[in-house]
């Protein structure tokens, strides 16, 4: 048994947080349905690249998900949904606010047919205030958010993750709020409830003080390219074999490391130097120090001279060195899935580990409708009807 055993999670969303909450879920044992249009399969089939006709995003985001196609915007098929639903734990959607309510699922609607059941909505800007119709992705939360007004360097335009960074702290954040709906409602003995998830708001949380240091303190963050407003020296420095390294001196103790080890002791000594922001404003100074020294040593002799200091250090990797060091490999931290066209493939494993029920990729992102008929079947769909909503095309 794993933690999520009996837990049916019904994904209607896209393109990417409300999917990857759904992956979350199903790693640890949730049975995840996983709801696309009958003509218009979810787009992260046809994101980015592919091997042999396999797309490699959706091998991975499809994980440990029975995938069905029906059109819930035809009356007969929110009928098979609202027959889905009434069985159901969850159901995570990202439609603009209104579709479901347009489409009759609203949540108002859905909960007089199960009670229990958690409805999780995810937008951009949530489901009310002036911006709740406006289409969105995670770059426009990654933009107005703050999160790309204080990245980048100080002379250089914000700059926008090559990621979805907002879409993954939002898949996070909504699986944690799909979790925490649970426990109120099995523990508690409570109803089900609705989540409104903007994926902006997650952004706010994670760039830390940032508002209340404005609101205090009448502050706007600049820019500082890799150098913190709250310590130094925080950077990255080139090695003399032409390898990048990041150094952070949080705390004070390790700080001090670094300046004995690179031979700056003197430093140490300085008023400014017993603060992070002390040191912050004297980030020129540091990195000069830190950037000389580790520019005349190679990488490994770098890691093992921090290392033997109890100084904080990494080398910036790219994801070739990912798979070769032996951290990540003992972990297991990039596992081995088997896909039914590819064979053997790498990804990120299950997010945590629990050490009594892990997580486990059962199957990588199955066929576009591979398991309309046995989802449909079991609820008590025959093969006539089946025959009669697929020639109709709602599924």
């Amino acid at each position: 048994m794993t933690a999520l055993t009996g837990l049916t999670v019904v994904d209607a969303s896209t393109l990417f947080a409300g999917p990857l909450a759904a992956t979350i879920l199903g790693d640890y044992g949730a049975d995840v349905v996983k709801i696309e249009h009958p003509a218009k399969a979810d787009p992260a089939r046809g994101h980015g690249p592919a091997k042999d006709g396999v797309p490699l995003w959706w091998t991975m985001l499809g994980r440990n998900k029975r995938t069905i196609t029906l059109d819930l915007g035809r009356p007969a098929g929110a009928e098979v949904a609202r027959r889905i639903l009434g069985n159901a734990d969850v159901l995570i959607e990202n439609f603009r606010p209104g579709t479901l309510e347009r489409w009759g699922l609203a949540p108002a609607a859905l909960h007089e047919i199960n009670p229990k059941l958690i409805i999780a909505r995810v937008t951009t800007y949530g489901q009310f205030g002036p911006y709740a119709g406006r289409p969105g992705f995670g770059t426009l939360a990654e933009a107005m958010s703050g999160f790309a007004a204080i990245t980048g360097e100080p002379d250089g335009p914000p700059t926008l993750p090559p990621f979805g960074l907002a879409d993954g702290i939002s898949a996070l954040t909504c699986a944690q709020a799909i979790m925490t709906a649970l426990y109120h409602r099995d523990v508690h003995g409570a109803n089900g409830q609705v989540i409104d998830l903007a994926i902006v708001e997650p952004m706010l949380t994670v760039l830390g003080m940032q508002a209340m240091v404005y609101d205090q303190l009448g502050t706007v963050q600049k820019r500082t390219g890799n150098r913190s407003v709250n310590n130094a020296p925080r950077n990255t420095y080139l090695t003399a074999d032409g390898r990048w390294v990041a150094v952070s001196t949080s705390a004070q103790a390790i700080a001090e490391r670094v300046l004995k080890l690179v031979g700056r002791a003197d430093l140490i000594g300085e008023p400014w130097f017993a603060t992070g922001a002390g040191r912050a404003a004297h980030a020129d100074v540091l990195d000069e120090a830190v950037g000389t020294w580790i520019g005349q040593r190679d990488l490994a002799d770098v890691k093992d001279a921090f290392e033997a200091a109890q100084a904080a250090v990494a080398p910036v990797y790219d994801i070739a060195d990912v798979f070769a060091d032996p951290q990540f490999q003992a972990r297991d931290s990039v596992t081995t899935a088997h896909d039914p066209i590819l064979g053997p493939v790498r990804m990120p494993g299950p997010l945590y580990r629990l050490s009594g029920t892990p997580g486990r990729i059962r199957w990588t992102g199955r066929e576009h409708g591979a398991d309309t008929d046995d989802v449909l079947t079991a609820l008590g769909y025959d093969q006539n009807e089946l025959d009669e909503l697929r020639s109709q095309g709602v599924i």
